[in-house]
């Protein structure tokens, strides 16, 4: 194993310092390990997620101007606790409540709901809203039901320019709820992460097969089979897609995201080959990003997310937003 690391033990507050050092503008919480944008001056809604570390820069790098007002950071591939959650709300609570978005992971969904109890219990009005957007599998090793994936990076864009708004909590779950059910998402892995804790692969991939449906851990997909060229792989992803949701007679958001360990101009060929088959299929893709937004650490593959799309839903994608990770409109 060859990382960039002090100590498998110090990864993430290392990481949180390294955060807070190239980006004087949030507040790092490092006794609750949470990233904050500061607490708006305005009675609006504020919004929180999180989850295990790993997936960078999902959460702490759409912490920020139209998108998430905090995040919460756990272990790698471990769910943050109810009581970091809790302080998060806590710190970014203006008096209009505060929207938790889960993606589908058991320890996330059962210390998110424990959270939001918590909160109401300190008078913070909290909603929750659920992703569970991966076509790969209906039950994966950590969760009952789908997974949540890439259409989380979605939801938080399109609920943070509501919210922004001066929507009322309602609304913006609402939206939010919208928006996760048009998504649909699925990966394919090249190779195996390593978790520095670890110290190997999580699991054998032989350099001739790929998974298909691969999970943001390493979970396993719906197959493995031979390793093919990247225009098979993009007919592959978009037929399972467009399988389980009709895209076609009205805009799409597309997201094509490495999963840590491929390079960009891979993940360009990837999409030119999406495109296409987009486009074979009757799917009018409006919005595209092609980067790294949901990652599995040094993962080599991508994840395709798309989602269905309407003038309200590209009218709050294309406002301001203003995080490490996402930036457009100022």
């Amino acid at each position: 194993m060859k990382k960039l690391i002090n100590s498998p033990d110090t990864v993430l507050a290392d990481a949180l310092r390294g955060v807070a050092a190239a980006h004087p503008e949030l507040t790092v919480d490092f006794e609750n390990r949470v990233v904050a944008a500061p607490r708006s001056s305005e009675k609006r809604v504020a919004l929180i997620s999180g989850g295990g570390s790993g997936h960078e820069p999902l959460h702490s790098g759409f912490v920020g101007e139209g998108m998430l007002d905090a995040a919460c950071a756990g272990e790698i591939f471990t769910s943050p606790t109810p009581d970091q959650m809790l302080a998060a709300a806590q710190q970014v609570d203006t008096g209009a409540g505060v929207l938790f978005i889960v993606k589908n992971y058991t320890g996330d969904v059962l210390n998110f709901e424990m959270a939001a109890d918590l909160a109401r219990e300190e008078g913070i009005e909290a909603e929750s809203v659920l992703v569970a957007d991966d076509v790969s599998v209906e039950d994966s090793t950590w969760t009952a039901g789908r997974r949540g994936v890439g259409t989380t990076v979605i939801v938080e864009k399109i609920a943070g320019a509501a919210a922004a708004e001066g929507r009322s909590l309602a609304d913006v779950k609402a939206i939010a709820e919208k928006v996760s059910q048009a998504g649909r998402s699925m990966g394919i892995a090249l190779t195996s992460c390593t978790v520095p804790a670890v110290g190997k692969p999580s699991f054998d991939l032989p350099e001739d097969e790929m998974e298909v449906g691969v999970g943001i851990h390493g979970e396993p997909g719906r197959h493995r089979e031979p390793l093919s060229s990247v225009h098979d792989i993009a007919e592959t992803i978009v037929d399972a897609i467009a399988a389980d949701l009709d895209f076609t007679g009205g805009p799409v958001i597309a997201l094509l995201s490495g999963l840590g360990g491929t390079p960009l101009i891979e993940l360009y060929a990837a999409y030119g080959e999406i495109a296409a088959a987009l486009e074979q299929r009757g799917i009018t893709v409006a919005r595209s990003l092609v980067g790294d937004y949901i990652t599995s650490l040094d993962m080599a593959g991508c994840s395709l997310t798309l989602v269905q799309a309407d003038d309200e839903i590209l009218r709050l994608w294309d406002a301001p937003v203003s995080t490490a990770a996402l930036r457009w409109g100022r």
